[in-house]
């Protein structure tokens, strides 16, 4: 089970966007996510008249590694852990760590 899912509303804590939040639209790879809005690039594209793709500036978001993203915790309103921990029907499921709340 991993700690950080696509849906989640994370806070980074490394690097140029340090501070911000945002939501995962993506997981890439097995350590690396993609969050809306965060780690934003311009690229210079060329036309391509075969794949009908136009030319000019495009702005899309690179992947970031998971550790420098943390879940956001409503309730302290700060980056938090994830843990691990059961319900009553024994399935397991993610909690905060601070607080042992269901996420």
């Amino acid at each position: 089970m991993k700690k950080i899912r696509k849906g989640d509303d994370v806070i980074i804590l490394a690097g140029k966007d340090k501070g911000k939040r945002g939501t995962v639209n993506k997981i890439v790879e097995q350590d690396y996510v993609q969050v809306q809005g965060v780690n934003a690039v311009k690229k210079h594209q060329k036309p391509n008249p075969s794949t009908g793709a136009t030319g000019g500036i495009v702005n899309f978001d690179l992947p970031i590694h998971v550790s420098n993203v943390a879940i956001y915790n409503p309730a302290s309103k700060k980056g938090d852990r994830v843990g691990f921990g059961y319900n009553s029907d024994q399935k397991k499921m993610r909690v905060f760590r601070s607080n042992g709340e269901k996420i």
